[in-house]
């Protein structure tokens, strides 16, 4: 099987694990493209909820915070589903829950890049910058990955998939281009670069991740690997949340639950049945669902091109994912 290939069974260090059914090839559209909508949902509100509790939370506090809720809410999903399947499972005494060796390191890697380094790179870009710049630079991560996934992945990278990208990429020009009220402070512009390029490191190594493990073990355990890299901030978490509001400490909860657990899982999901490349380009729906949601939420006001960015990024993101 190749690394392009979506795992219908995934092998884990010698033992066979269900990724998904089997069943689900020839798969259906339809849920692939909802979990996808969902994923692009929820990650854009985490643009405008890190804003928010921005103002009574610190970036690494709010990043622990955050992954303290998601791994809380990963663990039990992963408890109860196992439990409800437990009766209907094949018994096999080679069955094994956890991935070992080299495999669980790289979780761990995959983890701490991205719920560890990411959270706390974007927490702090977004002090500096508002909502919709904070998602228009970390934007620029699918097209590292499309093109990396090329040169790492063995992808092609197919003509309808290379126009859908730079139409896309034409639209974050031009909403860059309209402006937001906010200063693009260059720190924190910086800062979202490197959300970027740890975002884009995420995918790929995800992607080989999904070739042995399932994406909600995946996305388990590496969850509980980023928390467990943000123990540090955990004294400065306890000052902040004694002093926090309560609009701010739900919004920390929100963005571990929501965006987090959930988003996650439904990446996890599209990933693991798309390739790295077209799974990225969908991203693109991202920013002009932030810019949306920051002037309804936040009152920060986009220009008209940036406007007519957002319809192109969703031009651009039809088509390199239409098959």
């Amino acid at each position: 099987m190749t690394l392009t290939e979506a795992p219908g069974r995934a092998t884990t260090d010698g033992s066979r694990a269900t990724a998904y059914p089997p069943s689900a090839a020839p798969r259906r559209t339809w849920p692939i493209v909802a979990a996808a909508a969902t994923t692009v949902v929820l990650w854009a509100s985490a643009f405008v909820g890190i804003r928010f509790a921005g103002h009574d939370y610190s970036p690494g506090a709010m990043a622990l915070g955050r992954m303290l809720a998601a791994s809380a809410a990963l663990t039990l999903f992963v408890v109860v589903t196992r439990r409800i399947r437990a009766p209907y499972a094949a018994p096999s005494p080679h069955r094994v829950a956890v991935p070992r060796g080299g495999t669980l390191g790289l979780i761990a890697l995959w983890g701490v890049a991205w719920f560890g380094g990411y959270n706390v790179a974007l927490n702090a870009a977004e002090r500096l910058v508002d909502a919709g710049t904070a998602a228009l630079l970390v934007a620029v991560a699918p097209i590292l990955v499309a093109i990396a996934a090329t040169l790492v992945l063995g992808e092609r990278l197919t003509g309808r998939l290379g126009v859908g990208v730079t139409i896309a990429f034409v639209g974050v020009a031009l909403i860059a281009v309209g402006g937001f009220t906010g200063h693009a402070d260059p720190v924190g512009v910086a800062l979202a670069v490197l959300s970027a390029v740890l975002y884009a490191f995420g995918v790929l190594l995800q992607k080989r991740l999904l070739a042995r493990v399932d994406a909600v073990t995946v996305t388990w355990l590496g969850a509980l690997a980023g928390t467990a890299a943000l123990l540090p901030f955990a004294p400065t978490l306890l000052t902040e949340f004694t002093a926090a509001p309560l609009p701010a400490t739900l919004g920390v909860l929100f963005l571990g639950v929501f965006p987090t657990a959930i988003g996650f899982l439904t990446w996890g999901y599209v990933l693991s049945h798309w390739t790295a490349g077209r799974t990225t380009a969908a991203t693109y729906l991202v920013p002009p669902v932030t810019v949306l949601l920051s002037w309804t939420l936040l009152g920060e006001v986009p220009a008209p091109l940036a406007l007519l960015g957002g319809v192109l990024c969703l031009a651009g993101v039809i088509f390199a994912t239409r098959r």
